[in-house]
């Protein structure tokens, strides 16, 4: 017991300069509040375009926003997976790989850098919505605006399963599949706002989670 209630401690507490130049090290860093009301607030405008201003119909602008929330879920562990815990083959691979996502878990709890940095978020999100609109036209509109609420409400529950315990309820699962990624197999458990594609690439790992359960 009292080796499993080490591995479910983050290695440290605090935060870590990443970089050297002051104006870098701070758009490195972001409230959770920032990102979260961006991608909701732009989903939202960019479903009352396709409402008004396309000619989709109701239903296909709903099936559209559900399926670009499936989508997005996907993506999401699949750059957790293919991207965040890239092999650090060679020292650009390494340093790559520790400034997107290793420094998150060497500082688990560090509530500055538990999502995108806006800036980047904003490139990534523009380029990706281009992207969807030369492959789909304007249903887009419909379709992406569910692929960033899909990211949103990963943001907040990535954010609340680092920052709160968990609920006593069947939200619960999330922290205790997140807690087993960070503190005990790095390489299983990928996805954060759902476990659906880990269950589907045999990715979900099997542990007793009733003793990870028990030390959160």
């Amino acid at each position: 017991m009292e080796e499993t209630k080490k591995k479910m401690r983050p290695k440290n507490s605090g935060t870590k300069q990443l970089f050297e130049n002051p104006i870098l090290e701070k758009l490195s860093r972001t409230h959770i509040a920032v990102p979260v009301t961006l991608f909701f607030v732009s989903g939202a405008l960019l479903g009352w375009y396709a409402f008004v201003y396309t000619a989709l119909e109701n239903w296909l602008i709903g099936t559209l926003f559900v399926t670009g929330a499936l989508v997005f879920t996907f993506v999401e562990y699949w750059v957790h997976r293919s991207v965040y815990h890239i092999e650090p083959t060679t020292e650009a691979r390494a340093k790559f790989q520790y400034v997107a996502h290793g420094v998150h878990h060497e500082y688990p709890k560090d509530k500055t850098r538990l999502a995108m940095p806006p800036v980047l978020a904003i490139v990534v999100a523009s380029s990706l919505f281009a992207f969807f609109f030369v492959l789909m036209g304007e249903a887009a509109y419909a379709f992406f605006p569910g692929f960033i609420w899909g990211y949103a409400s990963y943001l907040l529950v990535h954010y609340s399963v680092h920052a709160y315990p968990p609920p006593k309820n069947f939200l619960k699962q999330l922290w205790i599949n997140h807690a087993v990624h960070h503190y005990k197999d790095g390489n299983a458990v990928f996805g954060v706002s759902s476990p659906l594609w880990d269950y589907i690439f045999g990715t979900m790992d099997t542990m007793d989670k009733t003793k990870v359960a028990d030390n959160l």
